[in-house]
């Protein structure tokens, strides 16, 4: 996130740390991702931490916790064997690799790695599609942890976005975007309700779950001594292998190139699912985000920009705007 948490007393770090062992005589802001909050300490023997606070869900936090902890294991696991698994430390008082910070906050530790990462919207050259879908061929054929979780297909949010559809003649009163977002959602009410009717139609078995990554875009790589490393593993967990290879592969020789690598021919449909999947995931997330309290910053202007781009796409007749 660009900005820093409003709810989170930064003083709380430092202490923290000291769970892993780590005395802090720095701590910078590091304004990447979108979601989570994330800080560079510097500890008294000059290493270096990549610090991850994830913002937990309002009502919700008990679960979303358990549910985090489960995929971070699932990463450490996954170290072990893939060199290319960028996982959290443990702590040292019983080796937990997540701890809760604050009432809506949880802090995982990583080590830091001297890289270059993209942007989402960043269109991956063939060479770089190349290494991600090998790397996704070899996590998709690893014995899954027992840690790991199921990813359902259907999305996260549909009920609470199919509440917010019913709750559009009504005003919105989360903070200064509520209305807009109530407008934009009343707009695309049909759009939706349709693009909703097509996820079901296409929703069948897609055949036997592997370990997922679930975001393996080019904000998730990490280019380090000519090594392509995934990082950001919060959302990894059991699905098929089109839950990551719609968002790498883009020709048909891609596709060509992970079946020869993994003995299975990627299904189209189950990649155009998935497309809209996304889509639809992620109108849901900018719909609760502006229905609960929120402030004008950099984060709430991007994500009204997100949102209006995603459902002007879906209504468009593409299932991806981002």
């Amino acid at each position: 996130m660009r900005d820093r948490p409003a709810d989170l007393d930064e003083s709380l770090l430092a202490p923290a740390l000291e769970a892993w062992g780590i005395k802090a005589v720095e701590l910078a802001y590091a304004p990447v991702g979108f979601g989570d909050h994330h800080w560079i300490a510097t500890g008294a023997d000059g290493r270096r931490w990549f610090l991850t606070a994830a913002t937990l869900p309002h009502g919700a936090a008990r679960a979303a916790f358990g549910d985090l902890g489960r995929a971070l294991e699932t990463a450490a696991a996954l170290s072990a064997s893939l060199s290319f698994v960028v996982a959290p430390v443990p702590d040292l008082d019983g080796g937990a690799l997540l701890r809760p910070l604050a009432p809506r906050y949880a802090l995982s530790v990583f080590p830091f790695v001297d890289g270059v990462t993209g942007g989402f919207d960043d269109e991956p050259a063939e060479h770089d599609r190349a290494q991600v879908i090998d790397l996704l061929a070899e996590l998709h054929a690893t014995t899954p942890p027992p840690s790991t979780p199921s990813r359902p297909l259907q999305p996260a949010g549909r009920a609470a976005l199919e509440r917010a559809l019913a709750e559009t003649g009504r005003p919105w009163t989360g903070g200064p975007y509520a209305e807009q977002a109530r407008t934009l959602l009343d707009r695309h009410a049909g759009t939706l309700d349709a693009r909703l009717r097509d996820f079901d139609r296409g929703c069948r078995d897609l055949g036997p779950p592997v370990v997922t990554h679930g975001e393996p875009h080019p904000g998730n790589l990490l280019r380090h001594e000519g090594r392509c490393l995934l990082i950001d593993w919060d959302t990894v967990g059991l699905a098929v292998p089109e839950r990551d290879l719609w968002l790498v592969a883009r020709t048909p020789g891609d596709l060509a190139r992970y079946a020869a690598a993994a003995g299975r021919t990627p299904d189209p449909a189950a990649l155009a699912l998935y497309r809209l999947r996304w889509s639809l995931d992620d109108v849901a997330a900018y719909v609760a985000l502006f229905r609960a309290p929120h402030g004008r910053t950099r984060d709430t202007d991007l994500s009204l920009h997100f949102l209006t781009r995603t459902l002007d796409g879906l209504a468009a007749g593409g299932p991806f705007a981002r």
